[in-house]
Order: C-alpha cells, then structure tokens, then sequence
C-alpha cells in the first residue's frame, strides 16, 4: 500500500472543483434561457394583442367610412337657386308654363 498522505475530509478535490463548476454553470444557463424564452414569449404575446387590437381598430374606421352617407348637399341655397334657374328660363321663354310647372314639382319633391 502507498501512502498518499493526508485525505482532506468535507473539500472536494481538483476534479470534483470542475465537475461542480460545470453543474452550476449549466443549470445557471438552463435557467438564463428559460427566463429569455418566457420573456420573449410574452412580448410576442402583447405585440400579437396590441397587432390584433390596431387591427379591429382599423376594420371599425374602414366600416364607419363605408357606411356613412355622403354628406346632403346644402338643401336651402341649392333648391333657391335651382327654382331662379327655372324662373329665368320661363322668362327667357325657353321653358312654357306646363314645363316650368313640371319641373318645379320635381324639384319641391310633390
């Protein structure tokens, strides 16, 4: 038998240093890559919200737009100045009083 001198009790040696450095830093970086995956996980998550979000947003405008009617044009200045129109042309006498009636009619909607 060779004596080896004196064994240390409770302090690991040379090779059990590097074998206990190795199991911490792997389960360090097991650790650091599944808090970056779950971070990243849930950015896309909220990105995929706030897209779907902007996405509704955009589809009720476009819909609004659609169904809004186009604006009525200005009823009082514009059916004024249509039945002068048609008085100026029954005095110029290109309209005769049936025609002049007529269209009168059609433009007061009776």
């Amino acid at each position: 038998m060779v004596f080896r001198g004196p064994r240390r009790m409770g302090r690991p040696g040379l090779l059990g240093t590097v074998a206990r450095t190795a199991v911490i830093t792997g389960t360090a970086r097991a650790t650091s890559n599944a808090m970056n995956r779950r971070a990243a996980n849930k950015d896309a998550e909220q990105q995929a919200r706030i897209d779907e979000a902007a996405q509704q947003r955009y589809a009720e405008q476009q819909a609004a737009q659609q169904q809004a009617p186009p604006p009525p044009a200005p009823a009082g200045d514009d059916l004024v100045s249509r039945l002068q129109e048609l008085a100026r042309l029954k005095e110029a006498g290109v309209l005769t009083d049936e025609e002049f009636a007529a269209a009168k009619a059609k433009l007061l909607g009776s």
